[in-house]
């Protein structure tokens, strides 16, 4: 088991070191000027010389992201559940929710400033809203259209009330593609907060401080701070990721007894 989590944890390392190396051999490789694209350790050193300056920024834009995050979430599994238990909501707000997400994330985002308040970080959590909630909705509307009606009709037997039944057989049902969603959302929800401070500069920012890193021509620690933005994003991912694994111990426990089984049902021969 320890061998192939420690497996599982060096094959993205190593893809990353890949990638880093393919990313210098391409700039030494095609004498690529420090102007137009600097060197992975000339990155990563923008980075950690100027930490003192992007530890408040990163702070800032994990607050703002995860503030979005949880009210998205929250916001998803509210019309998920509503959409499910009423059709008539589900054929009316369905296409609408569908309409929104084909509106440009950075044509929304002015608007949303305008409407919000300028220089306010409401219009950064309201895009993080709009980008997380919509998996999250769909995933939910997903899993509970999918539930075990047998579970449903045995549950109605029973005499279980229908919040009960709710809360114990339609969401434990619906919480493995829910974290499918809470993933998708996870991966976009930083990408959200990046544009909504381009949009309404809410003080010292992340997309402002690689602006005027782009102004100057300072392309490492443009570079730099791309890559920040990407570990915060990744971060998030592996935080909703961690959450799962503690909420749903039956997916690991029935692999491994699945594995306990099988090797008992090995002849010792065949082994």
């Amino acid at each position: 088991m320890r061998k192939k989590i420690l497996i599982n944890a060096a094959v993205p390392v190593l893809s990353i070191v890949v990638l880093l190396l393919i990313w210098q051999a391409i700039v030494v490789g095609f004498h690529v000027q420090p102007y137009v694209a600097p060197r992975p350790l000339a990155a990563i050193q923008a980075v950690t010389d100027n930490w003192g300056i992007l530890w408040p920024l990163v702070l800032g834009t994990l607050r703002e992201t995860a503030i979005g995050y949880v009210c998205g979430a929250a916001l998803g599994f509210f019309f998920g559940v509503i959409m499910s238990r009423f059709q008539l909501v589900q054929r009316v707000l369905y296409p609408q929710l569908v309409l929104s997400q084909a509106i440009p994330v950075i044509a929304l985002a002015f608007p949303l400033t305008a409407i919000l308040g300028f220089g306010s970080t409401k219009p950064i959590i309201a895009i993080v809203v709009w980008i997380v909630f919509f998996p999250v909705t769909v995933s939910v509307l997903s899993g509970l259209s999918h539930v075990d009606q047998d579970l449903l009709n045995l549950a109605k037997v029973y005499g279980a009330s229908k919040w009960r039944t709710f809360w114990q057989i339609e969401v434990p049902a619906t919480v493995t593609p829910m974290f499918a969603g809470l993933k998708i959302a996870a991966a976009y929800a930083v990408t959200g907060a990046i544009i909504g401070q381009g949009a309404s500069p809410a003080g010292s920012s992340l997309d402002q401080y690689q602006t005027h890193a782009n102004g100057v021509f300072n392309e490492a620690a443009v570079y730099g701070t791309t890559m920040v933005m990407a570990l915060i994003g990744v971060t998030f991912f592996l935080a909703v990721v961690g959450v799962e694994v503690f909420a749903t111990p039956w997916q690991r426990r029935t692999v491994a007894r699945r594995v306990r089984r099988h090797r008992s049902a090995t002849p010792k021969s065949a082994q």
